[in-house]
Order: structure tokens, then C-alpha cells, then sequence
């Protein structure tokens, strides 16, 4: 089963997420569960959760159709102590959030090196900013997704996510999601047929297909391994409409949260309509 969807707002509480979700025929959905460009936000009342659940149940959403995503502010790799203390603390408090929510993963950047350490430290850094929160926390899943590797953004090499995984101490709550977008421009060849079998063998050997928790499926406004994060609409942009009609078509990619983060929000219903009509009877 293919749950395609796409990162819907939460404006007005957590609760109305599933119920934008819905509006536009999506069987999966995204959200934050408070703001993104803020370090600290409210705490979830009482009320919030509770309508997040029972709309959740209306529409049919199950945690494994959910896929939230962190503050873009958190860097769990920072190289300074304090502004690394700063995202950890930040970083437990997405996670409780989609404890109380009923949440069973949190998406998230796994982070930079801002030039001031090496590539090997920050990874490491990363793994251990994961394990202090899993520690302290429960049944929710850290999902590392890849970046395209723009500025010093570690995760654009299915290796690094694997030396991430590989320091985490407990593999049942750890995984990945891969944008496509993010994996043309950081050197994948997805696009071709060529490529996406090579691409996803090499994922298989090096990551696991088991570790894959959700995708984000974009489009992208930049050619292949010039590692720029620009996202554009399904078939418009350099990746093209076959590697769409193969994702949909390969039960590799089935029963995870497959969510459109596409620029033009009102085009989403048609785009989740049309990535439903690329499956072959």
C-alpha cells in the first residue's frame, strides 16, 4: 500500500493537521508540531492532543502514516558545546511532543559540521545527540533524512547515514527518509532506469531497506550533483515523471509516509491524484 501525502499546515494547533491532510486527498501527511523557526513554543494542552488523536482516527491516519519534521533550527552535529546543548534540548522536546501525539517517528536533518570539526566527528556528535534522547524518551523513531550536502549539511552519502545508524545504540528506533530531490543534487542518478536500480541496490548494501521509514517526494529546480536543495513539482523539474511512476511501482516503497514538500501548494490534490495514477493495474 502506497500512503502518499504531503506537509500540511498546522496553523491554529496540531489538531487541524489531519483535517488539512484530508482536504486534499491525502492518505499520509506532515506536519511540525510547533513552530519551526522558534527554539521553545508552547507546550500541547490537553485539548490539542486529544483533537490531534480522535481527528487522526475520523480520517483514517495511523502513526505509521505520519511523518513529522523537526525545527529547522536543530543541529544535533554542532560543533560548539553550548548552541549543541541548545538543539539536544530542543531536539527531546520534538520527540516528547510526538510521544504525547501518539507520533511513532520524527523526521529530522541530522546536522553540520559548520567547518569547525571534521566530517567524522560531527557524525559521531549526531549519533550521540540521537542516543540522549532515545534514552530519554519512548516508541518514537529518529528518521535521518538525506541532504543534498549544500553548505557543510552532513547526509548526503548513504555511507554517512549509515556511520549515523551505526553509533546509535538502539537500531529499533532509528531510520531514514530520503528525499528524492535531495538525492538527485547531492550525485544519485535517480532519474535514469540505470541509476535508480543502481541507486537503491547501493542503499540496500550500505543503509538497509529495512531503516527506510518515509520519503519526501520532490521534484528538483537543480541539475544533478550540483548539491543545491531546491525543490520543484512532480514531473517539472530535472528529475522528471519515470522516476515517480518507479517508486509507486516498487513494493520496496511501500506502507511508509511518502510526502510532498513540492513548492505549489494548491497543486498538491492533483499531484497526490497523480502519483496514484502512475500504479500499474
Amino acid at each position: 500500500m502506497k500512503y502518499i501525502g504531503a506537509h500540511v499546515s498546522a496553523s491554529g494547533g496540531v489538531e487541524n493537521a489531519p483535517v488539512n491532510a484530508h482536504a486534499i486527498g491525502a492518505k499520509a501527511f506532515a506536519l511540525f508540531t510547533k513552530n519551526q523557526r522558534q527554539w521553545v513554543s508552547k507546550p500541547l494542552t490537553s485539548k490539542n492532543i486529544d483533537q490531534f488523536k480522535a481527528n487522526c482516527e475520523k480520517y483514517g491516519y495511523q502513526p505509521h502514516q505520519i511523518l513529522p519534521h523537526d525545527s529547522y533550527l536543530i543541529n544535533l552535529g554542532h560543533p560548539d558545546t553550548v548552541a549543541l546543548e541548545k538543539s539536544r534540548t530542543a531536539f527531546l522536546d520534538e520527540v516528547h511532543r510526538c510521544e504525547l501525539l501518539g507520533i511513532d517517528r520524527l523526521n529530522f536533518h541530522p546536522g553540520s559540521h559548520l567547518k569547525k570539526v571534521t566530517e567524522n566527528t560531527c557524525l559521531q556528535t549526531i549519533s550521540e545527540s540521537i542516543n540522549i534522547t532515545l534514552d530519554k524518551t519512548n516508541g518514537v523513531i529518529a528518521v535521518i533524512e538525506n541532504t543534498a550536502g549544500q553548505g557543510s549539511n552532513m547526509g548526503y552519502r548513504f555511507e554517512q547515514l549509515a556511520a549515523i545508524i551505526d553509533g546509535v545504540e538502539d537500531k529499533s528506533r532509528v531510520g531514514v527518509c530520503i528525499d528524492t530531490c535531495h538525492a538527485y543534487t547531492s550525485g544519485y542518478d535517480i532519474k535514469t532506469e540505470q541509476g535508480f536500480n543502481k541507486t537503491f541496490a547501493d542503499f540496500d548494501a550500505i543503509v538497509g531497506f529495512q531503516y527506510l521509514k518515509g520519503m519526501h517526494l520532490n521534484d528538483s529546480k537543480k541539475e544533478l550533483a550540483t548539491r543545491v536543495d531546491r525543490h520543484d513539482s512532480i514531473g517539472k523539474g530535472f528529475i522528471g515523471i519515470d522516476l515517480f511512476r518507479r517508486i509507486m511501482n516498487d513494493p520496496r516503497f511501500d506502507d511508509i509516509p511518502m510526502i510532498l514538500e513540492t513548492p505549489n501548494t494548491d497543486l498538491w490534490p492533483q499531484e497526490i491524484e497523480l502519483l496514484y495514477s502512475l500504479i500499474e493495474k
